[in-house]
C-alpha cells in the first residue's frame, strides 16, 4: 500500500489504519461519532493525500478537459471550481472530480481508487490537442480543515491571502508556514465550512504539526475517513463506489448540477447517452431514516409490501440527527418523502422512511426528521 507523508504521525496518534484506494489511511483516531461531532461543533484536520491531483497544461488544456468532463470547463471563471464527472460512452460515471480553473492550466482532483485509470483515460483522449497531463499526486500533500473554526485557525498561518475573500467553490494563493504560492480552496466534503490546502509532500509533517498547534485552543482534532463518510452522508454528498458507479446514471444520482448539455459545451464523451438517459428516468437517489436497531448498509434491499422497490448504497448512524440514516436508489413512484418502506436485513424486515437529501445543511441549520 502507498503511504502519505503523514503516515508516521497518524501511527503516533494511535489511528486505526486501513487500506483505502490503495493507500494506508486513518479511518479513526477516536470514536467515529465523536470525531463527526467535533467537525460539526469545532473543527477537524484531515489528511487527503491519497486523492489524485492532476495538472493539465498547454494551449488546448481547457479543450481536453471539456472533451472528457461533463461540466463546461471553458465557462468556469479563473479562480473558480466546478463539480464534474468523467462518463463512458454509455453515459455512466467512471469517476467524479473537482475542476479548478487556473489562468494557464486546469487543476483536477479525483478519487484515490480511480487515479491511475483517470490519468490514462484523460491522456487517451488527447489526440490532436496541444495538452499534457501531469500527475502531481505524489509530489503534493493535501490537507483539509473543516468546521466552524477552520478559517480562524488557518488564517493565523497564512500570509498574502485573505481567506474570507475566498467564497464557496473558489480558490486563491498565498504563503503558508513560510512557503510561497500555496493553493487554498473552499469546497469541503462534510457539510461544514472549510478549506483544502495543497503544498509540497516533503512539508507534510511540518504543516500538519503547525496546524495542530494553532488549532489546539479552538478544539481542533485529527479526523479519520470514517467520520468523513458519516459527515458527507449527512450532507447528502455522493461517494464513488456507493452513490456513484457504473450501474447508476448521473441523473438518478441527483448530479445534474455537474452536467452541461448546452450547445456551447459541444460534444464530449458520453453526451449522446446522457441525453437519452435524461429522457427516460426510472429511479432516483433518496435518503432514508430508520429508528430500528440495525443500521442501513450498502446492498440491503428495500420493499414496499412484497414489491422490491430499491436498494441501499450508503448507511450509518447520524450523530447530528441521532438516528440511523442511509441513501438508497428507489423506483419512481415509491420515492415520495415520508413514504414508509422496509429494509430487508438477512430476511428480517425493519421499517424505514424516505427522506429528501441532504439530511443536514449548515446554511439552513435544520435537521431532517
Amino acid at each position: 500500500m502507498k503511504k502519505t507523508s503523514l503516515h508516521a504521525i497518524h501511527a503516533g496518534l494511535g489511528a486505526r489504519m486501513v487500506e483505502f484506494g490503495g493507500w494506508s489511511m486513518p479511518v479513526q483516531y477516536r470514536s467515529i461519532l465523536e470525531e463527526a461531532k467535533t467537525v460539526r461543533t469545532r473543527s477537524g484536520l484531515f489528511d487527503l493525500g491519497h486523492m489524485g491531483r492532476f495538472r493539465v497544461t498547454g494551449k488546448d488544456a481547457v479543450a481536453l478537459v471539456d472533451r472528457v468532463a461533463t461540466n463546461h470547463v471553458a465557462r468556469i471563471p479563473v479562480g473558480a471550481i466546478r463539480y464534474s464527472l468523467f462518463c463512458n460512452e454509455s453515459g455512466y460515471p467512471l469517476d467524479d472530480l473537482l475542476v479548478y480553473r487556473d489562468e494557464d492550466a486546469v487543476f483536477l482532483v479525483v478519487n484515490a481508487s480511480n487515479t491511475r485509470q483517470d490519468l490514462d483515460w484523460i491522456r487517451s483522449h488527447a489526440n490532436g490537442l496541444d495538452a499534457a497531463v501531469e500527475d502531481l499526486t505524489d509530489a503534493t500533500a493535501m490537507l483539509a480543515l473543516q468546521g466552524p473554526a477552520s478559517q480562524e485557525i488557518l488564517q493565523g498561518l497564512v500570509d498574502g491571502c485573505d481567506l474570507a475573500s475566498i467564497k464557496y467553490y473558489r480558490f486563491g494563493f498565498g504563503s503558508l508556514c513560510g512557503m510561497e504560492h500555496i493553493r487554498f480552496s473552499r469546497t469541503g466534503y462534510t457539510g461544514e465550512d472549510g478549506f483544502e490546502v495543497y503544498f509540497p509532500t516533503t512539508e507534510g509533517p511540518r504543516v500538519w504539526n503547525e496546524l495542530a498547534t494553532a488549532g489546539r485552543a479552538h478544539g481542533l482534532e485529527p479526523i479519520g475517513l470514517g467520520a468523513r463518510d458519516t459527515l458527507r452522508l449527512e450532507a447528502g454528498m455522493a461517494l464513488y463506489g456507493h452513490e456513484i458507479d457504473l450501474e447508476h446514471d448521473p441523473w438518478e444520482a441527483g448530479l445534474a448540477f455537474g452536467i452541461a448539455l448546452t450547445p456551447e459545451k459541444g460534444d464530449f464523451v458520453g453526451r449522446t447517452a446522457l441525453e437519452r438517459l435524461k429522457a427516460n428516468p426510472r429511479r432516483r437517489l433518496v435518503g432514508i431514516t430508520s429508528p430500528g436497531p440495525r443500521v442501513p448498509r450498502q446492498g440491503m434491499t428495500l420493499y414496499a409490501g412484497d414489491e422490491e422497490v430499491g436498494h441501499v448504497v450508503s448507511g450509518g448512524v447520524s450523530p447530528t440527527l441521532d438516528t440511523n440514516i442511509g441513501s438508497a436508489y428507489v423506483v419512481l413512484g415509491q420515492d415520495t418523502p415520508g413514504r414508509e418502506l422496509e429494509l430487508d436485513i438477512r430476511g428480517k424486515r425493519q421499517p424505514c422512511a424516505v427522506r429528501e437529501l441532504p439530511f443536514y445543511s449548515r446554511t439552513r441549520k435544520k435537521k431532517t426528521t
